[in-house]
């Protein structure tokens, strides 16, 4: 009988001897997604066909290039993989159904099975919104949609009718990228010539680590050109939800000299920008704050390389880059981000008011309430006969929203960034002063960057486009130096919002005569910054955890934030959850402020 491990290998063969039939090319590598073949087999067999026709027909590394330089000027990898998956189908499937009459119904199995499993998560996008309406019009003949989604579908299935060349594709593939997705790419990056006019030595130049899903290899630019080849030819839709495999801790240090210790500093403003505090402020800050679990670290405050960068480098393009993802990802869900503001403002509008208003409650004394004199001769005791208005507490308050911006959050930094805007424009309807926070850690610098500051104007929220996740983040450092600012604020209602994934995880530097701090990630990293809120709550401050990671996390966040903590599962629901949270804390735990 087979174990798991012997299931697994000879899925692995069915798969590669497929491509490799299909392709005639034995040579040709490629790596099959067992775990898509464990939830449904047809999705990753028509994979391996389609993979297997593609490299047959046209050229798979002109398109995965192609691919390659559309990001790298400043395309949404995403939604640019999801739209090339599309057309490289429409491309290939027609060609070798003519010599596997075996083709279309497997590929009716596989798009069977993507609609059953995946529905929700394709619904989610404008280009799986498209995905599902050419699923459905192969399979039942069904050309709804709107007409947006139906000019789109019309144009792919073009691709169908032969003596298409790989240039044909990736037009294709193009002109739907810059009418779908973002309509200012062409204005802002220049047309489909200037994209292809990119040069082998401006791709090496640039960093793709943070590209990349594995770990990275030696030619990074290479390992990122593979990852897109494989890409372009897979439907699977799921994430990864497969609990990983125990890993053996390890003490994870990095060692500097006293050199390196020197230009440490200099490192820090070129990567994230000059600081807004002086050399000796921030000197007294760390004298105060760096202590405990946090001691031989430090804090650097700044706005950020893109709002007062040292020099054009190529981090300062990098961010940009990302900036401008945000933006476009913005701009998308630019009706989404209204109906949620006005949703969330208005809950705290009215919970707000009714803070103000007196509270009618029966007394000894006070104004007589006329029908309660009955009792007087008829009761031995009678009740309280009078009335008087208590004014509820209607101290005012002030808010601080804390970011997890490090690596961790990449993936879905948009997402983070448009929850924490959302939040942000709802607070400054309503007049509530306001600061808002990333935070990510980098050697043993945490960096604090100021999105918007207590008291600057409403449209300094817009400065969260800016959100860009890097390296790690040591939460507990990051909450105290913000709590602390924040239990300096004259308000008596203190508030303290904290967006993370609920990973706090950070490598150590050991600098020359430093006192080695214990590594900071598992269980001491979640102990440390669930005392850390606890100690903010136990000085008046009311501390929510808004999760945004992963739902194998969950635990370790609600170590960490108790019961205040809510989990957005979607964007769309973001203003009711937190507007639940937000008027208990102001109409029934408000007496604590």
């Amino acid at each position: 009988m087979y174990d798991e491990l012997d299931l697994q290998a000879a899925a692995e063969s069915r798969l590669r001897n497929l491509m490799w039939t299909v392709s005639g090319d034995y040579a040709l590598d490629t790596k099959p997604d067992l775990e898509s073949y464990e939830r449904s087999k047809y999705i990753s067999l028509y994979d391996a066909v389609k993979q297997g026709a593609f490299a047959r027909f046209y050229d798979k590394n002109e398109f995965a290039l192609y691919l390659v330089k559309k990001v790298y000027c400043g395309a949404d990898e995403g939604s640019l993989t999801e739209l090339a998956q599309l057309c490289v189908d429409a491309a290939s499937w027609k060609l070798v159904a003519a010599e596997r009459p075996g083709v279309p119904e497997l590929r009716k199995r596989a798009f069977s099975d993507l609609l059953e499993y995946s529905f929700n998560r394709m619904s989610a996008t404008l280009p799986g919104r498209i995905k599902i309406a050419l699923l459905k019009q192969y399979l039942y003949g069904d050309e709804g949609g709107g007409k947006q989604v139906r000019e789109s579908v019309q144009l792919i299935r073009r691709l169908e009718n032969g003596a298409v060349t790989t240039t044909d594709i990736i037009r294709t593939v193009d002109a739907l990228y810059n009418s779908l997705i973002d309509r200012s790419f062409e204005r802002k990056h220049g047309g489909l010539n200037q994209v292809l006019s990119v040069t082998l030595e401006d791709l090496k130049e640039f960093d793709w680590s943070d590209f990349l899903k594995e770990e990275i290899s030696e030619d990074v630019l290479e390992q990122y050109f593979d990852q897109m080849n494989q890409a372009v030819s897979s439907f699977n839709e799921e994430p990864d939800e497969k609990p990983q495999q125990p890993k053996k801790a390890k003490r994870r240090v990095i060692v500097i000299d006293e050199e390196a210790a020197r230009k440490m500093y200099s490192y820090m403003e070129l990567n994230f920008g000059r600081s807004y505090l002086s050399e000796q402020e921030q000197k007294q800050k760390n004298l105060r704050l760096c202590r405990g679990a946090h001691i031989d670290c430090s804090l650097y405050y700044t706005d950020g390389i893109l709002e007062n960068p040292v020099l054009s480098n190529a981090q300062y393009v990098n961010a940009r880059r990302y900036a401008e993802k945000n933006r476009v990802y913005f701009r998308n869900n630019h009706h989404l981000i209204l109906r949620n503001v006005e949703q969330l403002g208005d809950e705290l509008r009215r919970s707000l008011n009714r803070r103000s208003e007196p509270e009618r409650q029966a007394a000894y004394a006070g104004t007589i309430v006329p029908g309660r004199l009955w009792q007087v001769g008829r009761k031995e005791t009678p009740g309280r006969l009078f009335e008087k208005n208590l004014r509820r507490n209607n101290s005012d308050f002030a808010v601080d929203i804390l970011i997890d911006a490090s690596g961790s959050q990449r993936d879905r930094q948009s997402e983070v960034a448009l929850q924490a805007y959302i939040l942000a424009e709802a607070l400054s309807i309503n007049k509530i002063p306001l600061q808002i926070t990333g935070f990510c850690t980098f050697w043993d610098y945490t960096v604090l960057q100021r999105f918007r500051g207590y008291d600057d104007p409403r449209e300094a929220n817009r400065k969260l486009q800016n959100l860009v996740g890097s390296s790690n983040n040591r939460d507990g450092l990051a909450i105290r130096a913000v709590g602390d600012s924040l239990l300096q604020r004259q308000e008596e209602g203190k508030i303290l919002i904290i967006l993370s994934d609920g990973r706090p995880n950070d490598i150590i530097v050991n600098r020359p005569n430093s006192r080695n701090p214990r590594t900071y990630c598992g269980d001491y990293a979640v102990q440390d910054t669930a005392y850390e809120v606890r100690k903010l709550r136990s000085q008046g401050v009311c501390v929510l955890g808004v999760f945004t990671g992963l739902e194998k996390d969950l635990a370790a966040e609600k170590r960490i934030f108790g019961k205040d903590f809510t989990y957005i599962r979607s964007t769309s629901g973001f203003a009711r959850v937190v507007a639940r949270y937000l008027r208990r804390l102001l109409e029934e735990d408000g007496a604590n402020f």
